[in-house]
């Protein structure tokens, strides 16, 4: 059996260029799929591939799109495009003991570029996961329970925060989606469940009753990518 080479990463005319094309399409772009090639690449570090204001309209743009889809972030891979920037937020309502357990508080907007993360102490959290690019699937994710992300603002700025919780695993999803990682490539794979049989068997704040059920248990699985 041979081993496919990896995807060849576009050159940054390449990158304007689609940026160019999406921003004026006039219509919200698609989310991409696994199996698209953005999704399997280590997305280019931004260095001004594109200008200020095509960035800014680029941030807006996703912005929409992550509302409508809807979720709580959304990396440029996941519109077809190979550059490290991504979009966070979380302003839902959810259940209060949902929100306890898994430490989910409110994230307001938060645009990053080049981010990178690394723990912030040994303790871990599992829970189930989603992504906007595997539609209709959850799998349980242990994820380190705080982080410190490094990244560059929009306006070109240097900056380090700590995130916690649920905001730490939106942080690790988003970014690991810039190095070509999907959250199934780290998760208990027995735990896979499509979002119905999910609300049918494991809809709860925590992952007991689906670890029982599925056989699977709440360590880290999957690759060992940082």
């Amino acid at each position: 059996m041979t081993l496919s080479a990896p995807p060849t990463a576009l050159t940054a005319v390449q990158i304007r260029e689609t940026v160019e094309r999406i921003l004026s399409a006039g219509t919200l772009p698609p989310i991409v799929q696994a199996g698209h090639p953005a999704l399997r690449q280590k997305a280019a570090p931004f260095d001004g591939q594109i200008t200020p204001d095509q960035l800014a309209l680029l941030i807006e743009l996703m912005r929409q799109v992550m509302h409508e889809a809807p979720g709580v972030g959304l990396a440029a891979p996941q519109l077809g495009i190979p550059l490290q920037l991504a979009v966070l937020e979380d302003q839902y309502d959810v259940d209060h003991e949902a929100a306890a357990l898994r430490k989910r508080a409110p994230l307001e907007f938060l645009a990053i570029l080049n981010p990178a993360y690394t723990p912030a102490g040994p303790d871990r959290a599992a829970f189930y996961e989603g992504c906007l690019s595997l539609n209709g699937l959850q799998a349980v994710v242990s994820r380190p329970q705080a982080v410190l992300l490094d990244y560059v603002r929009p306006d070109g700025g240097a900056e380090q925060r700590e995130f916690s919780g649920w905001q730490a695993r939106i942080v690790q999803h988003e970014t690991d989606h810039l190095n070509g990682i999907l959250y199934v490539d780290r998760a208990q794979l027995r735990s896979l469940s499509s979002n119905a049989e999910y609300a049918a068997h494991w809809a709860e704040p925590g992952i007991g009753k689906a670890s029982e059920g599925l056989g699977f248990n709440d360590g880290p699985a999957g690759i060992s990518v940082p």
